[in-house]
């Protein structure tokens, strides 16, 4: 019985710092946003400014960044970082963020500064991550790959954290085939290295899932998988997402066959489907969640019912009500 009462005292101690009471765990709604602000800050924040207030209206367990804090001809300034560091300090809330293309692998543009990718990687480490709690005026408890895992100890932004009982899982994959560039040995070395860290977490958060017996689970990372080709076609070796989707998201999901919502932007449009398939079958419990980006500055309100058929519902909010 003191086991018990132990038990339930930590569950509600768990969902308390997530902003739920148990009668609410049942129904939990975070916000999901990325690819913003883009363009000039005098002209884009304002909007940008708009939509977290919105955020802070819903008042959402948290709320999670998919990457791409800048468009992908702007300075990757430290001035810049610093800004885009303000802005996450606006929600009111817990923010969880997962680096985009954006902010680090595109830098060496020549409008973007001509900066050195690995240089500006290290700089979003530094600034934007804290081991053990998220981003926002409230942050929540969070774990860290770089923390729990010694072989992979600089992935401090591959984080993960529960709610009620659903595990969350950030990966840092992104766009531009994921930094796999043949043609630049440093930045293909730098791929390996990641999609090798990117697997051994996911593996981990399906073992720790069914461990814990999870009742869903939600994976958050920047890249669309399916950029230069079509949904359901499969993986070919040339793609920067074979190994980490094709060979590990999708498998693990087919065999957990609990729900599992994976959410990602990069292509700046809402879609909301089940396009992975596993051994020529449709993986109907891997549900793909795209959020809006860039020009269509609006988030994502994502309610989690583990109790129905139907786990994943959603409402698009923009900066005016």
């Amino acid at each position: 019985m003191k086991a018990l009462r132990s038990a339930f005292l930590a569950t509600v101690t768990a969902l308390t710092c997530l902003g739920l009471t148990p009668s609410q765990a049942q129904t939990l709604r975070f916000v999901a946003l990325g690819d913003m602000p883009y363009g000039p800050a005098d002209k884009n924040h304002p909007f940008y400014h708009a939509l977290i207030e919105r955020v802070n209206a819903l008042r959402p367990a948290f709320t999670i960044h998919i990457g791409d804090i800048k468009s992908g001809s702007t300075q990757c300034s430290d001035e810049v970082f610093a800004a885009e560091l303000d802005n996450f300090r606006r929600y009111q809330g817990a923010v969880i963020y997962t680096p985009g293309d954006n902010e680090w692998t595109d830098c060496h543009r020549a409008n973007n500064g001509g900066y050195e990718p690995l240089e500006r990687l290290g700089v979003l480490r530094q600034r934007f991550f804290t081991p053990g709690r998220s981003l926002g005026q409230q942050p929540i408890a969070v774990e860290n790959q770089a923390t729990l895992m010694p072989a992979f100890a600089t992935y401090v932004e591959n984080q993960r954290w529960w709610a009620g009982d659903v595990l969350f899982v950030t990966l840092h994959v992104v766009g531009s085939n994921n930094n796999l560039e043949a043609r630049d040995p440093k930045a293909a070395a730098e791929f390996f290295e990641r999609d090798r860290a990117n697997v051994a977490w996911l593996r981990a958060a399906f073992e720790l899932a069914q461990q814990r017996h999870a009742k869903a689970m939600v994976v958050a990372m920047q890249a669309d998988p399916f950029d230069d080709q079509k949904p359901g076609d499969g993986f070919g070796r040339h793609s920067g997402f074979a190994n980490v989707i094709g060979d590990t998201l999708v498998p693990l999901a087919a065999q957990w066959s609990q729900p599992v919502l994976l959410i990602h932007g990069d292509s700046h449009r809402l879609v909301l489907d089940n396009p992975f398939r596993h051994n020529k079958k449709p993986v109907l419990n891997l549900t793909r969640l795209q959020v809006p980006g860039a020009a269509d500055v609006r988030a994502v309100e994502v309610g989690v019912d583990t109790t129905s058929s139907e786990p994943w519902s959603i409402r698009v909010f923009g900066a005016r009500p």
